[in-house]
């Protein structure tokens, strides 16, 4: 488990600046794209190390198995929304299942937690509430693009935005929540700025899907067609 550990932590130290270098690189590029790829192969490399870890070592179930799953869905969604060739229908079918089962638990694990005096097993509900929503929004995303087909546009961009920032979100969250912890003396803690990865993908998840929105309300739009007519004149004609 030792070298697990160590495998885990060092798989999501490497998704994480993936992640940043593939969100502020320039969009559709080499750079973008390539980053964007190996974050995925990380995110989930790291998400299943800490499941596995989570089910030998008993540590937080509650939150770290619902949380492993979302990750590797969302990043799996976002690669196939922009990738179509990479997905099958019965991988989204997978996909959509695994968000639907998380959403709906962690909602009632949250609920649970908040019987309980706002904790459960030592999580708080907030998290718990967080990856539901996450799970359910995602979920039904799903949905409408098994039944209706795949996102057009602006709406297939700011698919794949917020569920790779989501992912990132849900990984710089344990980066600047668990390796202070481990790594740095209790003297240097910082919480302010070990919560600055956290605020960047927020903040940046934010601006982007704004700038969709915005595209797409532009795109649904149509354009004002003003016809030209030249005035109709009866004119007598003399013989």
């Amino acid at each position: 488990m030792h070298a697990t550990l160590i495998l885990h932590i060092f798989t999501g130290t490497a998704a994480v600046l993936a992640g940043f270098v593939a969100l502020y690189t320039a969009k559709g590029g080499a750079l973008h794209r390539r980053s964007g790829l190996l974050f995925v192969y990380l995110m989930v490399a790291m998400a299943t190390l800490g499941m596995v870890i989570t089910i030998v070592r008993g540590v937080a179930p509650v939150a770290n198995i619902p949380a492993g799953l979302l990750t590797i869905a969302l990043v799996v969604t976002a690669l196939t929304t922009v990738r179509p060739e990479t997905g099958t229908r019965r991988l989204s079918i997978g996909a959509m299942l695994v968000l639907l089962t998380v959403g709906v638990g962690s909602m009632i694990l949250g609920g649970t937690a908040l019987a309980h005096g706002g904790r459960l097993n030592g999580i708080p509900a907030v998290p718990l509430f967080m990856f539901g929503v996450a799970g359910l929004v995602a979920a039904a995303g799903d949905v409408h693009v098994l039944r209706f087909g795949a996102r057009r546009g602006s709406a297939r961009l700011a698919r794949h935005l917020w569920r790779m920032c989501f992912a990132l979100l849900v990984a710089s969250l344990s980066f600047t929540g668990q390796l202070p912890k481990r790594f740095v003396p209790r003297q240097y803690h910082m919480p302010v700025l070990f919560s600055l990865p956290v605020i960047a993908v927020l903040v940046t998840m934010g601006f982007w899907l704004w700038r969709q929105w915005r595209l797409g309300r532009r795109q649904r739009t149509p354009r004002r067609a003003v016809a030209l007519e030249a005035p109709i004149t009866t004119e007598g004609r003399h013989p």
